[in-house]
């Protein structure tokens, strides 16, 4: 059978549109896509499609493009004007991706349980969080694709995961008391799969290195290494070796401030009994 193509998005004639704009103002600037992807940090093959209207252009990239082109905000304004395309944030696409073939990923968070380690009900209660609110519908349809994402946990040779959870992201009780209990429940029972390491960084601490917040480190089964990270409106995928070494450095220091794994499944055990 021939591949399956994926549907076109809503906002297709959008993207074109404005990857159009990121060509014309490349060439303009009589640069190639590489030279363009070496000034925002981006590969050759994202550029490419960027301007094919095939990748939605996040406003973060946007404002990098502006600059290397030398555009008076052109291509920022373009992009936080892009229209809805649908219950999955554009800029974490790519990601999502690398997330479902990776070998390994060194997740840090700081407000919520990992992706990856939420139950469907602490899922829900934690995109019914959003503002504004989305609706009830698009709520479980967005709690059903994170779900979908945890079907690497179950794979035949899963990926090596390892994830240092700030204490207050234990400690708030979203969703209530029940959701909350689960929860718990099921991350400690994470913390006993073989392929899954699960620390936690406590509360009282003097100096920590989490503090810029939250950050995914991800290895590909090509063997390279990327960086992930979110913000309140958009996201950047890093491959700079340089900036990805930093981000590396700094899960590598987390990790020894936290708690070590049995100090955290202790800490578990006694939310389970204080639940």
């Amino acid at each position: 059978m021939p591949p399956r193509k994926r549907p076109p998005r809503p906002n297709a004639t959008a993207m074109k549109m404005i990857g159009e704009q990121v060509a014309t103002g490349r060439v303009a600037k009589k640069l190639t896509q590489s030279q363009l992807a070496d000034l925002v940090n981006m590969d050759c093959e994202t550029i490419a499609s960027i301007e094919q209207g095939r990748r939605v252009l996040m406003p973060d990239v946007a404002e990098r493009m502006d600059r290397a082109l030398g555009l008076p905000g052109v291509l920022a304004v373009a992009a936080l004007r892009m229209p809805e395309v649908d219950m999955i944030p554009a800029w974490a696409e790519e990601y999502f991706e690398r997330e479902r073939e990776a070998l390994a990923l060194s997740w840090f968070d700081t407000m919520i349980v990992p992706g990856l380690l939420q139950t469907e009900a602490y899922a829900r209660a934690v995109l019914s969080c959003r503002v504004p609110y989305v609706g009830e519908a698009k709520v479980e349809l967005q709690t059903a694709r994170r779900m979908k994402r945890q079907e690497i946990l179950r794979r035949a040779v899963p990926p090596t995961l390892s994830f240092v959870i700030w204490e207050p992201a234990l400690r708030d009780r979203i969703g209530g008391p029940n959701v909350y209990r689960e929860q718990i429940r099921h991350l400690r029972e994470c913390a006993e799969m073989p392929s899954v390491s699960v620390q936690v960084l406590p509360l009282g601490l003097t100096a920590q290195a989490g503090l810029n917040g939250p950050f995914i480190l991800v290895e590909t089964p090509q063997f390279q290494h990327l960086a992930y990270s979110e913000t309140q409106r958009g996201s950047l995928l890093v491959r700079d070796p340089n900036e990805v070494s930093i981000l590396t450095r700094k899960y590598a220091m987390l990790r020894s401030q936290a708690l070590n794994v049995a100090e955290t499944k202790g800490l578990l055990d006694r939310l389970l009994g204080e639940s």
